[in-house]
């Protein structure tokens, strides 16, 4: 290697510049030269996990190369240390889709539609004529059977109403009017309307006092203080906090990346996931409106949404003694940007780790939960999503996702319409889901991993069950990849174990991890839907794959306009076996949004999320060392021979057994 980086870490300015170098001097970049995708190819898991510092590992860059002029993309992986590419493949865009939509597009879609005839003219109808207060919306087009889209880079155009530079123009859309764009040939190819053609007035600055009021004076301010700094250390990428160690990475497409998770356990250092990740997202509409039915975007891959990753501010995005790590990207043209405090880390306390009075000893104890938080936001468009991973003190992970911002809107048609939600007079908000797909590669003690789908289950009465109340548990080995296409199951608990196939605890049991759903619905759209083929990794909350290095899109490496199959169902169509080898998760979790009143004109957070528990993992509870550090909660005193236990259901025993505020 060129330098002494794990080859894990993200790519740095420098590499991303050298990237650029090579291919410049191999012909390839020219003005109308895009760069769509630029991300370090992870090498290979084993060759990872064998490496140590000093040794040479090939530093691998994967590229998607955009051809403005020639109309062509270009998959290519350069060895940055070689100075060469080493694979190249040009894409098919009828087959394999085009590159993420530039930031070009954006303004390039503004121009096309204000200069057709039959743009302004609809606009004119509305009433509008002040070109300069129309917003445009240029949107990702996806593939809807139009003939003349096929293979040509195609965006679609809806339009809003800005009446004052810091107007809410998500509050007057430009109803029932949307422009399909040929962006190679600047021109709309065809302008579709309905009857809703009108533009709702009412405000939705939340930012004017005419809209949301006085503020209220009664918060008092809340201050979080960690006197004696923090717990956690983060050197040269990797994050340690208690018995927790995980390398923390960031692309331009993810976003925030977790790497080589592992728990410290007497000592020893165990491994739980090599990788975990937010893969992919899929939001998609449920309004039939011809001017609005197609809506359908994946924020990952069409957008980039880890280049849109906010610069996060203390006392506002987070609270308390707070790390910030920033990130480096590339953009369009090549060129690396970073992205200051992308990455916020910090502690938090979550209430009651364990606790118990006991009155026959007379003793009472408490303890603290706490949480190490690693997270960033992104805004796409309308909306702001915070993706949260924590790690908690007794080995549990869990990852929450946030949403908020501004709905999507349009021009309410009126009456029992019961596909959107009028949120204000004559303004919509139409129904859809926010569905995402964490890819999580795991390694629980080991690279043998095998998953069970377990069950509660009723137990009849009979014989063995002479009172009628037993209930018990069924496990059922998923064994091949397509075995391993799974739905959540409430009625019955249904959870998936991820066990090691070559360790046991110190009863017998393989040592495991739970994964547990929130089990909400996945993808509602009709198996018959223009959306569905794009999007079937959205319509099961379980994938579960044999690792390969570079299978790591649930809708493939290139989405837009990409007609589907790509991804999750061609990863699985050799149906690879997955008992005891090394496995990869992809989980299908999310919101499915019926908009309400109190979601406009901004959005508080709604949330969504799944859990990874420690399941015999351990061979008792993993906290029995963590200290009480209040000062507030004395030990109680040992009790007296002479003194009776106190009588169940009172306070007694000194310390905390009795009305120590310390534990809420």
């Amino acid at each position: 290697m060129t330098d002494a980086r794990h080859p894990l870490a993200p790519l740095s300015t420098e590499e991303i510049d050298r990237l650029r170098e090579i291919l410049d001097a191999e012909g390839l970049v020219t003005a109308a030269t895009r760069f769509s995708y630029i991300a370090l190819r992870e090498p290979a898991k084993a060759d990872v996990l064998a490496w140590r510092p000093g040794a040479a590992l090939p530093r691998e860059v994967g590229v998607l190369l955009t051809d403005l002029a020639a109309d062509t993309v270009t998959d290519l992986v350069v060895d940055l240390d070689a100075r060469a590419i080493t694979w190249r493949r040009t894409l098919d865009p009828a087959v394999d889709g085009f590159g993420p939509v530039l930031d070009e597009d954006f303004a390039a879609a503004d121009e096309i539609v204000k200069a057709d005839a039959a743009y302004v003219a609809a606009l004119a109808a509305r009433g509008i004529t002040d070109l300069s207060k129309v917003v445009s919306c240029p949107l990702s087009a996806g593939v809807f059977g139009y003939d003349d889209e096929v293979g040509v880079r195609m965006i679609r155009v809806l339009s809003f109403l800005q009446e004052h530079p810091q107007d809410s123009c998500w509050a007057h859309p430009i109803g029932g009017l949307v422009a399909h764009v040929d962006l190679k040939n600047r021109r709309v190819v065809r302008l579709i309307e309905t009857d809703a053609a009108f533009v709702p007035q009412e405000s939705g600055d939340y930012r004017d006092p005419a809209v949301r009021g006085p503020e209220r004076t009664s918060l008092k301010p809340i201050s979080i203080t960690q006197p004696e700094g923090v717990s956690f250390t983060l050197e040269d990428g990797v994050l340690r906090w208690e018995n927790w160690s995980v390398r923390v990475g960031f692309n331009g497409r993810e976003g925030l990346t977790l790497h080589q998770l592992s728990f410290r356990d007497n000592g020893v250092e165990r491994p739980v996931m090599y990788r975990g990740s937010i893969a992919e997202m899929v939001v998609n509409y449920g309004d039939t409106s011809p001017t609005n039915a197609w809506q359908n975007y994946y924020d990952v891959s069409e957008y980039q949404f880890g280049r849109l990753a906010n610069s996060l501010e203390l006392g506002c995005d987070c609270l308390g003694e707070i790390t910030y790590v920033d990130a480096v990207v590339a953009d369009d043209l090549g060129r690396p940007t970073t992205l200051k405090n992308a990455i916020c880390i910090h502690e938090e306390d979550y209430g009651i780790l364990w606790k118990h009075t006991d009155f026959f000893a007379g003793t009472s104890e408490v303890r603290r939960q706490r949480r190490l938080v690693v997270s960033f936001f992104v805004t796409v468009g309308n909306y702001d999503y915070g993706f949260y991973w924590y790690l908690y003190l007794d080995g549990k992970i869990e990852l929450e996702a946030k949403a908020t911002g501004i709905v999507f809107t349009n021009a309410h048609p009126g009456g029992e319409y019961e596909y959107a939600t009028e949120v204000a007079p004559g303004l919509g908000a139409p129904i859809h889901q926010h569905l995402f797909s964490a890819r999580l590669d795991m390694t629980v003690d080991g690279l043998a991993n095998a998953v069970d789908e377990v069950d509660v289950a009723r137990v009849p009465k009979d014989e063995r069950n002479p009172w009628g109340n037993a209930f018990t548990r069924t496990h059922t080995r998923l064994r091949t990849e397509r075995e391993g296409v799974r739905d959540a199951k409430g009625e019955v608990d249904r959870v998936w174990r991820i066990s090691s196939t070559e360790k046991a605890n110190r009863l017998g049991a393989p040592t495991s991890y739970i994964l547990v759903p929130e089990g909400k619905p996945t993808l509602l759209v009709d198996e018959d839907a223009f959306v569905r083929p794009r999007a079937e990794f959205a319509a099961h909350h379980l994938w579960v794959t044999q690792y390969e290095r570079d299978e790591l899109w649930p809708a493939g490496r290139s989405t837009n306009q990409n007609p589907g199959g790509a991804g999750l169902p061609a990863y699985i169509a050799a149906d690879r076996p997955i008992d005891g080898e090394d496995i990869v998760l992809w989980h299908t979790f999310g919101l499915t949004h019926f908009p309400r009143t109190e979601d406009w004109p901004i959005m508080p957070v709604d949330y969504a999320g799944f859990r990874l528990l420690p399941h015999g993992f351990f061979d008792r509870n993993p906290t029995l060392d963590v200290p009480n550090l209040s000062t507030h909660c004395a030990a109680p005193a040992a009790p007296s021979p002479d003194v009776a236990p106190t009588p169940h259901g009172q306070a007694g025993g000194g310390g905390c057994g009795g009305d120590c505020r310390c534990g809420h």
